[in-house]
């Protein structure tokens, strides 16, 4: 049976005043409802967070049960999206819950041609000892007789999904180090 445009607007209106009348009729669909919208997170802890994929900052309820995220959607409550959200930020559980998600820190050694796993303490120490030597060798403390002590040897670039507070205190951090070479995701 061919099915027109208008065959199927009959049907479709059909099955919603049936339901219209289900409901006048003195069938009550509300527990219904209300227990299918429950269990897919009941018992569940909900949390607070903020999409980190751009700099809009748009507000998520993610719950878990047991450690693990088994649901995410938009925060109506929050002022920037109220509970909208666009499909990177819909798709945050799936990143969450992802079998080919890395676990561990990935290192390919100076003229390697693989990539190994390493331990998380291993990388971090890696990483702070290439910045701490690499400061070293290209800070400058006075220049043309003036007090400078900076170093040109490292630049920073800021993430956009940090929010004001995070990135001044990246900045001071950056700063810190004697880092002048400092820009931001979002002006770039």
């Amino acid at each position: 049976m061919k099915i027109t445009r208008r065959t199927f607007i009959k049907i479709s209106g059909t099955a919603a005043a049936g339901t219209f009348l289900m409901g006048r009729l003195g069938f009550d669909l509300s527990p219904a409802e209300a227990y299918a919208q429950e269990l897919r997170i009941k018992g569940a802890k909900e949390t607070t967070t903020v999409c980190c994929f751009c700099s809009v900052g748009c507000g998520l309820l993610v719950h878990t049960k047991d450690g693990k995220v088994i649901s995410s959607e938009g925060d109506p409550d929050h002022p920037i999206n109220e509970g909208a959200l666009c499909s990177k930020g819909s798709s945050i559980y799936q990143v969450v819950n992802n079998e080919s998600r890395l676990q561990k820190p990935l290192y390919r050694a100076p003229g390697s041609s693989r990539w190994e796993e390493v331990e998380w303490d291993w990388a971090l120490d890696q990483v702070a000892r290439k910045i701490k030597d690499t400061r070293d060798r290209t800070f400058t403390e006075v220049e043309h007789d003036l007090l400078v002590n900076r170093t040109d040897g490292i630049a920073h670039v800021g993430s956009a999904a940090l929010d004001n507070e995070e990135c001044y205190l990246v900045q001071k951090l950056v700063r810190s180090w004697g880092v002048v070479h400092v820009e931001h995701q979002a002006r770039i």
